[in-house]
This record gives structure tokens, C-alpha cells and sequence, in this order.
């Protein structure tokens, strides 16, 4: 049984829905902001909209029991704290793990509308890079 379907048996019908539908329009919006990060003059907006986020999808995620995806984003969000206590750009290492980081929840999305289980995660996601600003 895929995940969709657990959730489903789990869960009122239009919860998931929800949920589904405001997964995948965070998760379209998240590349363009985190290349933006890329730049000075939007740097700040683009961290405290990435952080709004994750944080949305670690909540969300949360009453839906979906470890995985609590573990990253709360990774994440824990990342894009201190990146707020920073002036920026973002330097090129940051931009790349975020990068990949946003492949995973589009693959977690894929996973979804497949009714598979959850992608595992990449244990090189789990090495912070450093957050210095470039």
C-alpha cells in the first residue's frame, strides 16, 4: 500500500486533498526562490519565504505522520534560521544542497500521485553545508 493510500484509510478524504494541493504549489515555488538566494537584493525575502515554507510542510506533515518528510523539513528549517541571521547571498554549496533538497520533495510529490512509498533520503542531504554567505 502507497502512501496516498495510507494516508487516505487514515484520514478524511479532503484533508488529504488539501494537503496534496497545497504541497505541490509550495513545492513548485521553492527552485525559483532558492536560486534567488543567489541574489543580494532578494536574499532576505527568499529565506523568510522558504522558511514559511518548510515550516508550512513540517506542520502539515506532522498531523500527517509522515516522518520523513518531518525530519527534512525540520532540517531545513533549522538551515534556513541561521541563513536569516545572515546578510547574504547565499554562497554556491548552500544553493546546491537546497537544490537537491527541493528534488527530494518533488519526488516526494511524485511518490504521492503514484501511491508509492515515500523515497528514501539522501544521506548526503543530512551534512548541512556551510552557510556562510558568499
Amino acid at each position: 500500500m502507497g502512501v496516498r493510500r495510507v494516508l487516505e484509510s487514515n484520514y478524511d478524504f479532503e484533508i488529504v486533498d488539501e494537503f496534496l494541493d497545497h504541497y505541490a504549489m509550495m513545492v513548485d515555488i521553492l527552485e525559483p526562490l532558492i536560486v534567488d538566494l543567489e541574489k543580494s537584493e532578494l536574499y532576505a525575502r527568499s529565506v523568510d519565504e522558504l522558511f514559511r515554507i518548510f515550516h508550512n510542510i513540517k506542520s502539515a506533515a506532522g498531523f500527517l505522520k509522515m516522518e520523513p518528510m518531518i525530519r527534512l523539513s525540520t532540517l531545513v528549517e533549522s538551515a534556513l534560521e541561521t541563513m536569516r541571521t545572515q546578510p547574504g547571498p547565499a554562497n554556491k554549496e548552500t544553493v546546491n544542497w537546497m537544490l537537491l533538497i527541493s528534488d527530494t520533495f518533488v519526488q516526494w510529490q511524485e511518490d504521492l500521485k503514484l501511491d508509492n512509498e515515500l523515497s528514501k533520503i539522501e544521506f548526503s542531504l543530512l551534512k548541512l553545508p556551510d552557510l556562510e554567505t558568499a
